[in-house]
């Protein structure tokens, strides 16, 4: 619990000030690239995404933007599927910050980042898409029985994505070099971490919080309506 009693101490003096709706600006960031990579490759030969992938040669001699950028760079497939793991990524990532609350989602996200980077600059290889599916396993932790429509048309439980998911990892980690299981394991230290028997009972209390302040208000503003009515 201490270092969740430490962040709860960030979050009492810097809560307030904690970025809204992550996720949709990283959405809009990835489709941003997508549109100008479709447009800027055939006739110009211009890829974005090559500019803002992790390469920790390029970042050693200067280019220090593919620190962070490696972050926006939409997933490297058909328009469809691409589509679909946006909408995917904006639905997961604002039900959590609606859930946990602004600071505490911006601070999974955050863990993830910064284990993905470290692992990154050790091994030489870093990829957003194991972050991403850090999101969507909280998620699955979170609404076990949320049912997804795949590709906007097959009804399926979330908790079942998230164990086909699972074992498809598993066998990254054993079947894969060690950049891979490097950022398997770094990307996945937020959700480890948040999902920890000491830290979750604290997360969990701080939702209950948050639900019995919102409870409270809604019942306040009623008994204030209820008091304005001239009748």
């Amino acid at each position: 619990m201490r270092l969740y009693d430490r962040l709860r101490r960030l979050q009492f003096r810097y809560g307030a000030r904690a970025p809204r709706r992550l996720m949709t600006y990283l959405v809009g960031a990835m489709a941003m690239v997508f549109v100008a990579d479709y447009l800027l490759g055939p006739g110009f030969g211009i890829s974005i995404s090559s500019l803002f992938a992790f390469d920790r040669a390029a970042i050693f001699s200067g280019q220090i933007w593919r620190v962070l950028t490696f972050t926006i760079l939409p997933p490297d497939s058909s328009i469809f599927f691409m589509a679909f793991a946006l909408y995917f990524y904006y639905l997961i990532g604002n039900t959590l910050e609606e859930e946990w609350g602004s600071f505490w989602f911006d601070i999974y996200y955050l863990c993830g980042v910064i284990g993905t980077i470290v692992s990154g600059l050790i091994t030489g290889y870093a990829t957003n898409f194991y972050l991403n599916m850090s999101l969507f396993f909280a998620f699955a932790v979170m609404y076990p029985n949320f049912q997804m429509l795949v590709f906007f048309f097959i009804p399926v439980k979330i908790k079942w994505l998230a164990i086909i998911d699972a074992v498809w990892f598993l066998l990254a980690f054993l079947l894969g070099g060690w950049a891979d299981r490097a950022a398997i394991l770094a990307a996945l230290a937020n959700f480890f971490l948040f999902f920890g028997p000491s830290f979750l009972q604290g997360v969990r209390q701080e939702i209950k919080v948050r639900k019995r302040r919102a409870e409270f208000n809604r019942e306040y503003r009623k008994g204030q309506d209820r008091g304005n009515r001239p009748w």
